[in-house]
């Protein structure tokens, strides 16, 4: 079983790497496995070239199958979780959105649904939702999912420091932090400006620290409207330029293919704003 889930991730993914990923091992295991499986079944289930691997033709013929019945597979272990805990839901979400926009929730949800229990796992990348233990997903995506925000960038900063930005050219003369993942959210929001200043200053590997650096006053941030929302409406940032640049992707709760059940229904709702908190 477990080399059959290493091929068939490798050959619906494009690579080692990628599987490796997804599977939480090192492509090195992904490699071996595959190599074991071609062993047992006796055919090349991938060619080796220089630029990485390509399906052959038997693993092209075998992959839609097995991709089938692991989704059937996790279809029916969601099923199982669902009827045996159905007062328990496990959401994935981006560690900035956990921290910043779902953590913030959590108490009134709690009021609003007392008989639900939640767990939440912080993700880089969404999970596989056919495969994953997780009954939902707070990402940013394309609009596939049930859209909570548009994804509308801008800067912010502490209040004492906005004194000091009377125009776009006055941030040359000021840190202007950076979050290492929405690296390019500078020169997108300049660009919006119409701005040819040059920034520079600190680079922060979690937004959410980034966001606690802008509020001790550290420097001036490229601020996610769903994120900051919060410390804007307490004064505790606030925005010193009206201009905004709007990404062409949204906030999002996706959920497992199927109908949903009433407790995760009713967190969608919650979640996305349909009944209040």
């Amino acid at each position: 079983m477990t080399a059959l889930r290493a091929f068939e991730a490798a050959a619906r993914l494009g690579g080692f790497a990628r599987a490796a990923d997804e599977l939480c091992v090192t492509p090195g295991a992904v490699a071996q496995q595959v190599k074991a499986l071609e062993e047992w079944c006796g055919a090349a289930l991938f060619e080796r070239r220089a630029q990485g691997v390509v399906l052959s033709w038997v693993g092209v013929r075998v992959l839609p199958g097995l991709t089938g019945a692991f989704d059937a597979l996790g279809a029916a272990v969601g099923e199982l979780r669902q009827a045996a805990l159905p007062g328990r839901l496990h959401v994935a979400a981006l560690p900035a959105v956990a921290q910043l926009w779902l953590s913030p929730r959590l108490p009134a949800i709690r009021a609003a649904l007392p008989d639900l229990e939640i767990s939440v796992s912080a993700l880089e990348q969404p999970p596989n939702m056919a495969r994953e233990p997780f009954d939902m997903t707070v990402f940013y995506g394309d609009g596939a999912g049930l859209g909570i925000a548009r994804d509308v960038i801008f800067p912010v900063c502490a209040p004492q420091l906005a004194g000091q930005l009377e125009t776009v050219e006055d941030l040359a003369a000021v840190p202007c932090l950076s979050d290492a993942v929405w690296a390019q959210d500078w020169p997108i929001w300049l660009a919006e400006a119409g701005a040819e200043v040059q920034v520079s200053g600190p680079v922060y590997s979690l937004y959410a620290l980034a966001v606690e650096e802008a509020l001790h006053g550290a420097g001036v941030l490229i601020g996610h409207g769903a994120l900051v929302s919060r410390h804007l409406d307490s004064g505790a940032l606030v925005a010193p330029f009206g201009t905004r640049a709007e990404l062409p992707r949204w906030l999002e709760i996706g959920v497992r293919d199927g109908a949903l059940s009433p407790p995760l229904r009713a967190l969608s709702r919650l979640l996305a704003g349909k009944s209040s908190l």
